[in-house]
């Protein structure tokens, strides 16, 4: 009986999900992108359901993210009272959404193996307080958790705190978020930037016409911790940590400054004049040791590698083209929209027109440049030698990694995909424009479907 006992168990622990593969903020883990060991699949085939292991529908719209952590998956959405409210994805003008009209913003947990629905939330009602730029929706920040607390920021509707079994924590009213272009204070575009978690600290970067600053909020029980004003123009950056063994850096993207801050206390750093920069939108990377800055409008700006441990204003004085603390600099090719990855030893960039280029990440130095056939607001992710690129057309690119190109698939969804997807378990996360996707290798079982 005891020999009995003994291998029921062994076979019930070896039954067991080895540790769930978290993916707790934008990117992932520090905004990195890279899910190492996940082993997504390389196709699959949505009308056919192949390697489709369900999808659930979400009612209204939103660009933010899938977060993950343990078996549960966390989205954002909201959803207009207007039955003929939509985005447009492929939009390039400058013109502004009709949202006078009630708007419900909600929360949801679902299950990670089945896509089934454990819990929603309805974080606010009501007509939004800021306009939105018809590509966009009024949910576009990608919450965070750590596993034990969820923070959403639903733009000027607020920061909300829940924990993992959906019961409201605190809230936090930021004011009116109207990043939009930044010399008309009439145009509001929609806040994008995600709240991130640092130790017991909820962060915030806010660059709008009404306001611009950086905060920090107690995750226990919302107090705000310590806030700085930054005299910035508007942006759509979230912040990323930078650690090393000498000290901690916040780094912060910026029209006028790109900016490192200690996190606990909000006191800068450094900063690095950006020339004015209109329209900047991607999350610092870090990697190898370096800060990758990105961004910017026109498209096609410099991108920069930064060294750490700076003091002070490290801008470059007329006629220097370097300095101590900037390991290299491109003359061009920073994308618009998508954040780059560092996958490797290669810094993978992605423009919004599907310029794919490689770059050496220590040197800077152009490996290749290549273009796919569409358009891009989501960032690339990686994972299992593969970089996957989801685009405005709803096709995910699955490029290999490595130092020479190679297309290896090309995955039709039918949705724009605007959001960037997360990583798991060897699955990947989509969120389309109403429907939320998980895609991993399957054999045989039929996709769930709702």
């Amino acid at each position: 009986m005891k020999h009995l006992q003994i291998l029921c168990l062994i076979l019930l622990l070896s039954a067991l999900p080895a540790q769930a593969q978290n993916w707790p903020a934008f990117r992932g883990t520090n905004a990195s992108g890279v899910a190492e060991g996940s082993k997504p699949p390389t196709t699959w085939d949505a009308e056919k359901s192949q390697n489709i292991l369900w999808k659930t529908a979400i009612p209204g719209f939103s660009h933010a993210s899938p977060i993950v952590w343990g078996n549960r998956i966390f989205v954002i959405t909201a959803i207009s009272s207007d039955a003929k409210a939509t985005f447009i994805a492929k939009d390039r003008g400058i013109e502004l959404a009709d949202d006078s009209v009630k708007h419900t913003w909600r929360i949801y947990a679902l299950d990670k193996t089945t896509g089934l629905v454990i819990w929603d939330k309805t974080a606010y009602e009501g007509v939004p307080r800021a306009k939105r730029h018809v590509k966009a929706t009024q949910a576009n920040s990608t919450p965070a958790t750590d596993g034990k607390y969820v923070v959403a920021l639903f733009g000027s509707e607020g920061l909300d705190c829940y924990d993992v079994n959906g019961k409201l924590i605190w809230k936090q009213d930021l004011g009116v978020l109207n990043p939009g272009l930044w010399d008309d204070k009439t145009s509001s575009w929609g806040h994008a930037a995600s709240p991130i978690i640092y130790r017991d600290l909820v962060i915030v970067q806010a660059d709008g016409h009404q306001q611009s600053f950086i905060a920090a909020f107690n995750l226990k029980d919302g107090k705000q911790a310590w806030r700085v004003e930054r005299g910035e123009i508007t942006s759509w950056s979230t912040p990323t940590i930078h650690e090393t063994k000498a000290r901690t850096e916040l780094v912060a993207n910026g029209g006028h400054y790109i900016r490192g801050y200690d996190p606990m206390t909000g006191k800068e750093l450094w900063r690095f004049s950006d020339d004015n920069t209109q329209v900047k939108m991607q999350a610092p990377l870090v990697a190898h040791g370096l800060v990758f800055i990105t961004g910017g409008y026109p498209p096609g700006r410099a991108m920069l590698a930064f060294r750490p441990g700076a003091v002070g204003d490290i801008s470059l004085k007329p006629g220097q083209e370097t300095n101590d603390f900037i390991a290299w600099r491109s003359s061009k090719g920073s994308p618009y929209t998508p954040t780059p990855i560092v996958y490797g030893d290669l810094l993978y960039t992605c423009a919004d027109n599907g310029v794919f280029s490689a770059y050496d990440a220590k040197t800077g130095e152009l490996v290749y440049q290549e273009r796919l056939p569409s358009s891009f607001s989501a960032s690339p992710v990686a994972a299992d030698g593969k970089v996957f690129l989801a685009s405005q057309d709803g096709d995910v690119f699955v490029v290999k990694a490595g130092r020479k190109f190679e297309l290896l698939a090309t995955n039709a969804i039918g949705q724009p995909l605007m959001a960037t997807p997360a990583l798991s378990d060897g699955m990947v996360i989509l969120r389309a424009d109403n429907h939320i996707y998980a895609i991993s290798e399957r054999k045989g079982a039929k996709a769930r479907s709702e």
